[in-house]
This record gives C-alpha cells, structure tokens and sequence, in this order.
C-alpha cells in the first residue's frame, strides 16, 4: 500500500490540475462542455488508481484532511459575494429567475426520489442525483456526500460526481440548440440595450482593483475569510447539536453572507471582494481535484440504470421548462431566450456552463446584457443559498 499524507495528497491534487489544464487546452471538445480542469485531472487519477487496483499493482490511500477546509472556504467566499444589493440591482427579474431555479431543483428531488424508488434505492440517492450534483454541480455534491453516505447511501462521492459531471455535459449540449429553436421559433433579434454606470458597476463588483493586490488588501481579504469560517464553525456546532443535518461548510457561508451584507450597509470592514472570490476559487479547485482522486469508481455499477434514467428525465423536464415557462416568465423577448439556455445551463451542470452556453449565442446573434447581468448573479451565487437550504431539509425529513 501507498500511503500519503495530507500535504502529499494535496501535491498530487496540484499535479493532476495542471495535468487537467495541460489536456483541455489542447483538446478543445473537452473544452467545449466547460468541464473544471481540476475535474478532468482528478478524475485522470482516480481512473489510473482503479486500474492499478484492478491489476493489483498498488493500492494509494490519500489524506484528505485538507479537503474538508478547502471546500469551507470556498462556501465562506460565496457567502461573502452574496449581496443583496447586488441581487436588488440586477432588477426584479434576478428575483423571478431565483424562483423558477428554486422551484426547478424541487422538482429535481422529487424526479430524483421518484427515480431511486422505482429501482428499490434509498430515496436520499435520488436528492444526490438531483439538486445536490445537478443544480448544485460537482462541488456542492461533494459537499454532502458524507451527509449522504451517513444517511445510508452507499457510494455517496462516486454517485454524486457521476451525476454531476454528467449533468456538466449534457448541459452544454442541450443549451445552445434549445436557444436557437427558440429564437428560430419566434424569430427574435438582439435588441442592444446599454446598461447604465450603476449596473455595470454593480454586476463588475466583485472584479478586483488594482489597489487591492498590496499586502494590506491581501491580509484584509483572508482574515475575513477566516473570521467567517471560525464563527461559522461555531455557528454549524449549534446547528448540529439542534440535530439539523447539514454539511459543515453551511454556517461559514451563512457568516460569509451576514458579514457582506453589513458591509454593504456600513463599509465597516471594506472588503476585497475580488480577492476573497479568488482565493475562493482557488480552494475550490484544489478540492475538486483531491476529492476527485478519491474517488472509488468502481463503486458505481449497482446504480448505473438508476443514474441514467434520472438524467434522461432530468433533462427533458430542464429543456421542456426553459421552452415553456422561463422563456415565458421572463419576456418571451431575445434576452428571455438567452437566459432560457443559461438557465439550462447552470441547472445541469454549472455557471460555467450557462456562460458558455450564453457566449456562444450572443457571437452569433448579438449581445444580450440583462441576460449576462441576471444569470450569472443568481446562479453563481443564490440558487447555492436556496438549493442547500433544500438539501439540507430533504436530508432531515428522510432520516
């Protein structure tokens, strides 16, 4: 056995990310379907591992005590960029577009239940295969997965990446066609309109100035960070103690999100946001890659059919709901069929696939900018808040 400890795993997770960046920069169908390099590269390694285990080659144990901290911090940073303001500024459709999102991964977890029931599996399988990997993608369902796996779900990790990543793909697929039918069908034309001083302002308010690369902003940035992951800590003690289910990253985001909101109202603490969001992405992507070479494929052939028939239907009622609701909802005009595709998008796999999906329409038919000002405000940041607030709950009700 090969066994590494914490600091070695997580310079092996360095080596797969970079394996993975290596590799989709030069294969651009890989590129295509916006698949998280530190999700390819992890991967990579977790296939190699099965393979010398199959072959009884070696057998690599990894640390994983940095993971739970890495993932902490990146929910700490999303709480910390969900503003309100900014929310209240990207218009009232922001609003209606978080509760179409919202009511969509509901309906995720009862096609989810309806599915594992169907096949005699736990009914907390099928909120794994739903919300958690499809609205939340592959980190939030690597977040509750040993909220899962505790609960009873045999392969937690391995279901839920499997389904999140094939959330990923299909969701770049079925974006861009759906918005093209949709504006072939009600033959729309982007109509430009100029955002004002204040929108662009706030939609860019999270970007970093250059002031902020100097030591004091870099200090600043962490120790909020870190002042929100500690008081978080505590707070997710009294949440479990009250015996709420829930993973540990909740009451650091939920401090995150207090502490902005505050600081928006009194710029008390003047917060880098820039900064705190990369940092964030940065623990992001090492956690991906470690939880991923962790991962136990061959786990998942139990629940294959039950993964594939939960996509299938996934992703028809995704599809069917942007034609007929979303595009509706949000103005039956060019941006509404925009969003439509970035909704589906994010919905499926992750913003990262909703921004793809929204870029490659607006090359060729125009800009959209209430599109690219809503979509990304609530799928980068607000369906996170409501979708763990629904997981979170459906793990409390089904144990």
């Amino acid at each position: 056995m090969i066994a590494l400890d914490f600091i070695q795993t997580l310079a092996v997770g360095a080596i797969a990310l970079f394996i993975g960046v290596y590799v989709l920069d030069r294969v651009p169908l890989l590129r295509r379907y916006n698949i998280p390099a530190a999700v390819f590269g992890g991967l990579l390694v977790a296939i190699l591992i099965s393979i010398f285990r199959e072959f009884n080659i070696a057998t690599v144990k990894f640390d994983t005590t940095l993971q739970a901290p890495l993932m902490t911090a990146f929910f700490t940073s999303i709480g910390l960029s969900a503003s309100f303001q900014l929310l209240k500024t990207g218009s009232r459709q922001a609003l209606v577009f978080l509760g179409l999102a919202t009511f969509i991964a509901v309906v995720q977890s009862v096609i989810g239940m309806a599915t594992a029931f169907l096949f005699g599996q736990p009914l907390l399988l099928g909120v794994l295969m739903g919300p958690a990997a499809l609205t939340g993608g592959p980190a939030t369902a690597l977040a509750f997965a040993p909220q899962f796996a505790a609960a009873g779900v045999a392969s937690a990790e391995s279901v839920a990446i499997a389904a999140a990543m094939s959330g990923i793909v299909l969701g770049g697929l079925v974006g861009g066609p759906l918005v093209t039918k949709l504006l072939e069908r009600h033959h729309l034309k982007s109509a430009p309109v100029a955002l004002t001083s204040d929108s662009v302002q706030s939609a860019e308010s999270g970007s970093a100035n250059d002031d902020e690369a100097n030591m004091l902003s870099v200090l600043k940035g962490i120790s909020v960070l870190l002042i929100a992951m500690g008081i978080g800590a505590w707070l997710g003690g009294l949440m479990t103690s009250a015996n709420l289910t829930l993973p540990g990253y909740v009451g650091a985001m939920l401090m995150g999100s207090i502490i902005r909101n505050i600081d928006d109202k009194t710029a008390w603490f003047k917060i880098p946001h820039g900064l705190t969001e990369r940092v964030g992405v940065v623990c992001l992507t090492l956690f991906l890659a470690v939880a991923l070479m962790n991962l136990k494929l061959w786990e998942l052939s139990s629940i294959a059919m039950p993964l594939l028939v939960n996509l299938v239907i996934q992703v028809t009622v995704v599809c069917l709901f942007c034609w007929f609701v979303v595009f509706k909802v949000m103005g039956r005009d060019y941006d509404a069929a925009v969003m439509s595709g970035g909704f589906t998008g994010f919905m499926l796999g992750t913003t990262a696939n909703a921004m793809a999906v929204m870029h490659s329409v607006v090359q060729r038919y125009g800009p959209s900018p209430r599109a690219f000002l809503v979509a990304p405000i609530v799928g980068a940041f607000f369906i996170d808040f409501t979708n763990a607030l629904l997981i979170t709950g459906l793990l409390n009700m089904l144990t």
